[in-house]
């Protein structure tokens, strides 16, 4: 039986060997010193531009909050996914319950990184996958306006999961084939400058492929069916396709300024689910951010819808 003996070895040494090295391919990443380099001190007013653009508050503020008590970042939506409930955190400015304590760098490593001050990874349902494309002079900006935001005392809820998604250190093996800084759409030389600020914007800090975009098994946007709509996240509905071969495709990029600025459709129809609050967001936008948004969403390339078609009602 010394073969046995030897097979059991083998499998044991083989084993051991792919544990230790999932463990280093799952350590968490921290930004390098040149990146941190370029963050800068920030600017506030350009930050509330990009805090619009990100949609904080769209998951961190108080669910049915409104006005001014939208920017009391206190956390505490569900997002029931396949993988479990998901809770946004606390991000407003108390020091014990939100991110008050947190350094310009701690807050960088998070939105570009996803990975917390004490080292842990951040569930990607924090979309630091999309936030990963922005530019660190952006993050410096945002992190310049959250500190003019209110302190809101309390911590939201924890995050219902099961096992294993309760081991984040797995994370870090899906950062390995999810997170990049790279564009998700090539574009030619030559493009228009307003289109390659529209591909910001919409892949970075407007995230709007987590939701447009269908998942694979892993939970990863599948870049190759990018904005042609999902199953939506809760319920039964869908998430639109909003490439050019999609319910758009008939609008001018007039048109898709006019919807993200206003909420109405060229034919009327207001603005509903929800895109109510994305709507909201975008409406504190720059009319030339509209317009650079609505131009690159005619130029990324058209795909069908990414998700099942509807059965009839009996």
């Amino acid at each position: 039986m010394a073969w046995l003996r030897k097979l059991v070895g083998a499998v044991i040494v083989l084993g051991g060997a792919g544990a230790v090295a999932g463990w280093v391919l799952s350590a968490p990443v921290r930004l390098d010193a040149g990146t941190i380099a370029q963050l800068g001190p920030g600017d506030a007013a350009k930050g509330k531009r990009i805090f619009y653009a990100g949609g904080c508050t769209s998951c961190h503020a108080n669910p049915g909050a409104q006005g001014d008590a939208r920017l009391e970042l206190a956390g505490g939506l569900e997002l029931k996914t396949p993988f479990g409930t998901f809770v946004p955190p606390n991000i407003s400015q108390d020091r014990k319950d939100g991110i008050g304590a947190w350094s310009e760098e701690d807050f960088a490593n998070a939105m570009l990184k996803g990975v917390s001050p004490s080292g842990e990874h951040f569930y990607p349902a924090f979309p630091y996958a999309s936030y990963a494309r922005m530019k660190p002079a952006d993050i410096a900006d945002l992190y310049a306006f959250m500190k003019t935001l209110p302190a809101v005392a309390g911590k939201a809820p924890a995050h219902k999961l099961s096992f294993p998604f309760t081991i984040r250190r797995g994370i870090g093996l899906w950062k390995l084939l999810y997170l990049s800084p790279d564009p998700v759409i090539a574009l030619p030389g030559g493009t228009p400058d307003k289109v390659l600020a529209g591909r910001y914007l919409v892949e970075g800090p407007g995230h709007c492929g987590e939701c447009h975009t269908q998942r694979d098994f892993a939970g990863g946007v599948k870049k190759s069916e990018w904005l042609a709509g999902a199953v939506a996240a809760e319920g039964s509905g869908v998430v639109p396709n909003i490439t050019p071969q999609g319910g758009t495709k008939d609008w001018s990029e007039a048109d898709i300024a006019n919807y993200l600025e206003t909420g109405f459709t060229p034919d009327f129809d207001s603005v509903g689910g929800a895109m109510v609050d994305v709507q909201r967001n975008m409406a504190q936008l720059t009319a030339d951010d509209r317009a650079a948004i609505a131009a690159y969403l005619k130029a990324v390339p058209p795909h069908p819808n990414g998700y099942p078609a509807r059965k009839p009602a009996s």
